[in-house]
């Protein structure tokens, strides 16, 4: 495989209606990204725009140079819910004020949003600084509006497409806090937010979105969902070049023959695709249809006219997501209410299944679209049916708003509420790495809060009561079913209620002090015996066998009532008593003294005849019959005739 000629990353543009992005973007790539008619004849930017931009690393940085994918999003405050859409997989914000206008309520709710995504890295252009009787106070009131938010050392540059001041700095400013970015990840869990979907003549549906997680390659076998719809990626284009492999922070196309574009949502069918949705793989699960999050609200107005629109329990939002939005009712789980400045441990219940994963940002507008109202991070994106108030689900989510980003507390309380799980399928819906989460999973065992055992991870409370109750029943069974070899395992697992650490319990308990028996368990010192109901009974069954050894009472004489019946069924059980016919039933001791006997006989003679071996065993032709047949079966003799030889190699009994 060939190696990168440049490392990638995503940009996005933010800001207000008529501040430049758009016009910016195309003085710094040569790109107009306002495709769409509408766009051009109205002069604003509707839906989002693409282009790319390569920059020189800075001296002492990375020797690759950066390759950027820019996100153009429009600043009107109609279409806020496309910026969204773009914004939801960047690595750097360019956020965009004009000079003649300032700070405008669009900048704000822009900034707002970035900082529920958690974007982190900025570079701020003032633009029109042309139409600036006073640059250096513009500059001045931006930074202002910055105090107290993640943005608020990022460096501002002053620019003009007009003059083309400043043009040069910036992309010095953006090559700089590029250099201080941490390169998108690979975790080996790609997902592909699609925000475009379009179909070519002779080529098929093509999707493209930020491809964030993970690779993907040409050919792969994937999952769209939130259809859960396999496909294949017939052919990938990046930055508008065919390549075999896509990677983490990359602009990417795909072509997906076997699905068509979505005609709306309303009518959506599974062989379709849409804004919104997600490729993936399969091994990551399905869509859910409610997700547990944390919700902040921010402090600071939109406008200052504006009054904070209320975020209360049992209201309908529209939650942002990846590149998409669904419709959900909340349900706060602190308050009734959310003000400004608040946070609340919440649940979206949503109609329409939800791909995300744990550690994903999201946005909330309100159900006209007309107000972003909160964002936050998303606990649960596969929350246990049921109340999020139950104690378990509320101790989890409760452990994770602490530490949103730390793969030890998502570890420990998924455990401690699952009670046990195979450890390559931890956390799969999560934006942790299989690294991170097995580090977590190391580190907790290291400190006995957890037990890990081969494949299988258990909280360790929940082990150590498992393991006492499994003893607890086995003991149990033994006192109440003594003559029984040991306790099924189909009926111990059924009383725990166990399915995926049954297996690792078993292995545990057959080296500490039980044994495995067949398709049972049992204590090592368990040995079988009679209960003592059927004591007697079993005495006096013992008794008649041994006073008849080889001419025994038939077995409707033998057993003439169920305690009789349960006492015969132990014996041959324990092998007291051996079964040779439906009628015959001949004690341990006899029967091995019969074979003994036949066998000297038969090697001394070579052949004997029944009535022969009947008379040397002074028994009768009713037992003789079936006990030779048996002995045929089992490769002692063989009929030749009306004569019973040895059969040769014969096995000991």
């Amino acid at each position: 495989m060939s190696q990168p000629d440049s490392t990638s990353f995503i940009l996005a543009t933010a800001g207000h209606v008529d501040h430049g992005k758009s016009a910016l973007v195309r003085a710094l790539t040569g790109t107009d990204p306002d495709r769409l008619p509408e766009e051009k004849a109205r002069g604003i930017t509707i839906d989002l725009g693409f282009a790319a931009l390569t920059l020189p690393a800075p001296a002492g940085a990375s020797a690759l140079p950066y390759h950027l994918g820019i996100i153009d999003v429009p600043g009107h405050e109609d279409f806020v819910k496309n910026m969204v859409a773009g914004v939801g997989s960047i690595d750097i914000a360019l956020l965009i004020v004009a000079a003649d206008d300032g700070w405008m309520p669009q900048t704000e709710e822009h900034l707002q949003i970035l900082t529920y995504l958690d974007v982190r890295h900025a570079v701020i252009a003032v633009t029109k600084s042309d139409l600036s009787a006073d640059i250096s106070a513009s500059v001045s009131a931006v930074r202002e509006k910055l105090a107290g938010t993640a943005f608020a050392d990022s460096p501002i540059v002053p620019t003009s497409v007009i003059t083309g001041a400043g043009l040069d700095d910036l992309k010095i400013q953006l090559a700089h806090v590029i250099s201080q970015t941490p390169a998108p990840l690979d975790i080996a869990k790609p997902r592909l937010p699609v925000d475009r979907v379009f179909t070519l003549k002779g080529i098929g549906t093509v999707v493209t979105g930020t491809l964030t997680g993970g690779t993907l390659r040409r050919g792969q076998s994937v999952v769209a969902q939130l259809a859960s719809r396999p496909t294949h990626i017939r052919t990938i284009q990046t930055h508008n070049r065919e390549t075999d492999l896509a990677v983490p922070g990359s602009r990417v196309a795909l072509n997906l023959p076997d699905l068509r574009p979505a005609d709306g949502r309303a009518n959506r069918t599974t062989d379709t695709i849409a804004r919104g949705d997600v490729i993936t793989l399969a091994q990551f699960g399905k869509p859910s249809r409610a997700i547990d999050v944390l919700i902040e609200r921010s402090a600071r107005s939109i406008s200052p006219e504006a009054r904070p629109r209320p975020l209360k329990t049992g209201a309908f939002v529209h939650v942002h997501h990846g590149s998409g939005s669904f419709a959900a009712r909340v349900t706060l789980l602190d308050t009734d209410a959310l003000d400004p400045g608040q946070k609340s441990l919440a649940r979206f219940s949503s109609e329409q299944p939800i791909f995300a994963f744990a550690g994903d940002r999201f946005v909330i507008r309100d159900w006209p679209e007309q107000h972003t109202l909160a964002g936050g991070i998303i606990l649960d994106p596969d929350p246990s049916s049921g109340s999020p108030r139950r104690e378990k689900q509320r101790a989890l989510l409760q452990v994770r708003a602490q530490a949103p980003l730390d793969p030890t507390a998502y570890v420990a309380s998924q455990l401690e509420h699952d009670g046990a799980a195979q450890a390559a399928l931890l956390l799969l819906k999560s934006r942790f790495s299989g690294a991170q989460i097995n580090d977590a999973i190391l580190h907790l065992a290291a400190t006995n809060q957890i037990i890990l055992d081969s494949d299988l991870v258990a909280d360790h409370a929940y082990w150590s009561a498992l393991k006492v109750r499994a003893i607890q029943t086995i003991d149990a069974h033994h006192q109440a079913h003594p003559e029984q070899a040991g306790l099924p395992l189909v009926d111990l697992r059924k009383a725990l209620h166990q399915t995926h650490a049954f297996d690792a319990l078993m292995a545990n308990l057959s080296g500490d002090g039980f044994v495995r028996a067949g398709a049972a368990i049992r204590r090592i010192t368990h040995r079988p015996s009679l209960p003592p109901k059927l004591a007697g009974p079993g005495a006096r069954l013992l008794n008649a066998l041994a006073a008849r050894p080889f001419d025994p009472p038939s077995r409707k004489d033998l057993v003439p009532d169920d305690l009789s019946f349960q006492a015969l069924k132990f014996l041959l059980a324990s092998g007291e008593a051996v079964d040779i016919s439906p009628d015959i039933v001949l004690g341990a001791d006899p029967y091995a003294k019969a074979i003994a006997q036949i066998r000297a006989h038969l090697q001394t003679h070579q052949t004997a005849t029944v009535s022969e071996l009947k008379t040397l065993l002074g028994s009768s032709r009713r037992i003789m019959v079936p006990l030779l047949e048996r002995l045929d079966k089992e490769g002692v003799t063989q009929r030749q005739g009306d004569k019973r030889t040895l059969r040769q190699h014969t096995p000991h009994p």
